[in-house]
């Protein structure tokens, strides 16, 4: 056996290789040969070249694969990096026939007020976000099967028309948290609450007990002017943009349409009451200085000196720039609206928060000015500005304005679509909070050891 395995070897390796001789080099090998190496050479700089520029192209939105279409548009795409490549999510809203007290925080204490009358204004976005979940493809029917739960609430409308006062909301809300099974197991990770306004979470006095650990959904990123601590947290919440006008926002007509910059009268406006800050006297102030150059006329709630909704927008398109200034809160309706009206927004708010900023560079489409050094240095800046600078941005402006948009879910670029975006990036795989345990086969329990299918309401909250 082993001779044998020797000469096999032998075969391959040994004398018999060794006789064989290789085919001559002829002149056609040298020849295809050379073709050969030349033709590598100049494929290997064409892909190079090609690479570097999907490279560049990809540099102004994103890090190349990293993006994700979000429309046509190019210039608007969502990062695919921590979202996904596509939206996958599934969302459960609970029904206020299933929550004991849910209907209060719709509806009020008597149960009168009707949610279209809570569709303007501020607050308008705590009804759109519940009305465009319900209507979704990404609304769970089952919580089984849920990656989120919404829970919908009407609290600041409610309050305003004297529906519920600050105690009963505080109460009402602890008693509807407690009967939810879903929001103990997480600690409240994986549940979301709209608050519309200024204000943000503060409407529940609570919040810092219950909601801490909550996703919050709000246009407000700063409240420490008034209170000792923010709602909003950058690593769990969600800005989300203002409730413009549904007449300025809907297709076709509007009730204004943009002026051409060569007929508007002003370089810059301001409408908005003075609400005793500082900015907006200051702006105030300086209207009165350069009336020709900035027009800020006083807004009136009633009366016949009263601005309605289509003076407003007609006061508002009359500007190159419209300056929007804090208020009583960080965040200001006129920076959204001044995309319908086709002005730059100059934004006089330091601790402002915008939405989106995975996917929008606010530098291309708005000016951000020190709340400090408002005065004629301003106006100065704004008028050195070209108008084929200002169309420019204007341009930019149109194509993802469409993000400020509380339209139909089935819309591709709208406010509904972005907040989806980033709410998926806050799905996580597992839950926990420091009422829920486990056991070697999975099982959940609480701190009695109770399976998780029999915790019964209402229950003590994390």
């Amino acid at each position: 056996m082993s001779s044998s395995k020797s000469s096999s070897s032998g075969r391959l390796f040994g004398p018999t290789a060794a006789h064989h001789h290789p085919p001559p080099c002829t002149r056609t090998h040298q020849i295809l040969a050379l073709a050969l190496v030349i033709t590598t050479f100049f494929l290997t700089r064409l892909f190079h070249q090609s690479l570097y520029r999907c490279s560049s192209v990809a540099s102004e939105y994103g890090s190349g694969n990293d993006v994700v279409p979000f429309s046509d548009m190019a210039s608007i795409s969502w990062p695919q990096r921590g979202y996904g490549t596509h939206l996958s999510l599934k969302i459960y809203v609970y029904d206020e026939r299933e929550i004991d007290g849910l209907n209060l925080l719709l509806y009020g204490r008597e149960g009168k007020i009707s949610p279209d009358s809570c569709l303007k204004g501020q607050w308008g976005t705590q009804v759109k976000i519940h009305r465009l979940l319900l209507q979704s493809r990404f609304r769970a029917r089952r919580k089984e099967e849920a990656d989120l739960f919404f829970v919908p609430s009407y609290v600041k409308c409610v309050r305003m028309m004297g529906g519920l006062n600050d105690k009963e909301i505080n109460q009402t809300y602890v008693k509807v948290l407690s009967q939810m099974p879903y929001f103990r197991l997480s600690g409240g990770r994986n549940h979301i609450f709209v608050f519309p306004s200024g204000a943000g979470a503060h409407l529940f006095k609570s919040w810092a007990t219950y909601l801490n650990r909550s996703i919050i959904l709000t246009p407000e990123g700063d409240r420490t002017d008034k209170r000792d601590t923010s709602a909003f947290n950058t690593w769990k919440d969600v800005i989300i943009p203002g409730n413009v006008d549904d007449g300025m926002t809907t297709s076709g007509s509007r009730l204004v349409e943009p002026l051409p910059l060569s007929k508007r009268k002003y370089l810059a406006n301001f409408l908005g009451r003075a609400q005793g800050k500082v900015g907006r006297l200051q702006l105030i102030k300086l209207a009165k200085q350069f009336p020709d150059k900035l027009e800020s006329p006083e807004l009136k709630f009633s009366g016949p000196d009263k601005l309605g909704r289509v003076q407003y927008f007609q006061h508002l398109r009359n500007a190159k720039f419209c300056l929007a200034p804090r208020g009583e809160s960080s965040w200001t309706l006129r920076f959204y609206e001044s995309f319908f009206v086709e002005c730059v927004p100059v934004i006089l708010s330091d601790h402002i928060e915008m939405p989106f900023q995975n996917v929008i560079d606010y530098t291309t489409i708005s000016i951000k000015w020190p709340s400090t050094r408002i005065g004629p240095e301003l106006l100065e800046y704004l008028e050195s500005i070209p108008d084929r600078d200002i169309e420019e941005m204007i341009d930019r402006g149109r194509k993802v304005r469409c993000l400020w948009v509380y339209g139909q879910a089935s819309d591709a670029c709208s406010a509904f679509n972005g907040i989806i975006w980033e709410l998926q990036k806050k799905v996580r795989q597992f839950h926990q909070s420091t009422e829920t345990f486990w056991l070697h086969n999975r099982t959940i329990v609480n701190r009695d050891l109770v399976e998780f299918h029999k915790w019964n309401p209402p229950m003590p909250l994390p």
